[in-house]
């Protein structure tokens, strides 16, 4: 076997797991022995511990699919390990659906490295195909911009933007990156701060924590349901208008529409929002017409902070708001 280099070995590497290539196959393989400490775990424990880069749900598909063995016999996900086998992995290549071509459509990257990419997404511009928007999504312009990230699962895209709302995301260049940046979320330590500008007057701080699920009968929405999956948002009065408020909306769970239908649970949908929002109320009549005719969703994703996948150091960014938000706001404080 031939070694290949260190800087394509995943961080966080324990029991000095060697990434090498199969002579039979050519593919590169992770070659690692148990040590004893994890005696008594299940395989899929043991390697998850061992290889922290890997979801437990991407090894254990490697486990059925036969590409792990153990002391070179297929290995089973529930067998346990005693210290001292010894671990051979071919990963799985994933390759994005090739329905998903690359398309030469600029993008606002505010910064990037040999691990991740954080764009400044424009209102309009939707993340990933799908219903009906196979093509002019984000997806396709990483695939020109970057092309090997034809080869990591959703081009490396680890989280979401609706179309309609602007603002700050993460893009990883690499599977490793992809993996460390998913646990961050799954563990809340991704900062996402949003300004949101809702209907009605929030004079005080709060918590929304309530489950999102779909809703029960219209599909195409969320809603928040005991059957869901819970959701946190803490948001903060940061300046007041007639007939709304703009707040500050910190994220600590990400899902769907989160932003949306919480403020909608508490009596206080987003301006301009098409799926859940509502009618401006007790406002000047040019006020109110400027609420109403705002086209989409007041929804902007302003600041980002993250560990950085390979040096582990918080980074931080931040983006100015649209101009259409920009506008909206500076015509609303000549009434205020």
């Amino acid at each position: 076997m031939n070694s290949i280099k260190d800087k394509d070995l995943p961080d966080n590497y324990s029991a000095n797991p060697a990434l090498q290539v199969c002579a039979d196959t050519n593919q590169p393989t992770i070659d690692l022995t148990i040590p004893i400490e994890h005696a008594g775990l299940r395989l899929d424990q043991a390697l998850a511990k061992l290889l922290p880069n890997w979801s437990r749900n991407r090894l254990q598909t490697w486990i059925t699919e036969q590409r792990i063995t153990l002391d070179g016999q297929a290995a089973t996900t529930k067998q346990k390990v005693w210290g001292n086998e010894r671990i051979q992995i071919i990963p799985q290549e994933i390759v994005t659906e090739s329905v998903h071509t690359a398309e030469d459509i600029k993008l606002d990257m505010i910064y990037e490295d040999d691990a991740i990419i954080v764009i400044n997404k424009p209102v309009g511009m939707v993340v990933h195909p799908g219903n009906g928007n196979w093509q002019g999504t984000m997806l396709n312009a990483l695939l020109h911009h970057t092309p090997t990230l034809a080869h990591i699962p959703r081009a490396g895209i680890v989280h979401r933007l609706d179309k309609e709302t602007s603002g700050l995301l993460v893009v990883a260049k690499t599977l490793e990156a992809q993996t460390s940046l998913v646990r961050q979320l799954q563990a809340h330590s991704v900062k996402r701060e949003y300004l949101a500008l809702v209907l009605g007057e929030i004079e005080c701080s709060g918590c929304v924590d309530a489950a999102i699920g779909r809703h029960p009968t219209q599909r195409t929405k969320m809603a928040v349901s005991m059957k869901g999956k819970p959701a946190r948002t803490h948001y903060y009065p940061m300046e007041h208008f007639i007939g709304c408020t703009l707040l500050q909306c910190n994220l600590e769970t990400g899902r769907t529409h989160q932003i949306r239908v919480h403020m909608q649970s508490i009596g206080h949908p987003l301006v301009g929002d098409p799926v859940y929002g509502g009618k401006p109320k007790k406002t000047q009549q040019e006020v109110g017409q400027l609420l109403i005719n705002f086209p989409r969703q007041a929804l902007h994703a302003q600041k980002l902070a993250l560990n950085h996948p390979q040096t582990k150091q918080l980074m931080q960014w931040e983006s100015i708001l649209p101009s259409d938000l920009h506008q909206l706001i500076e015509s609303l404080r000549t009434y205020a």
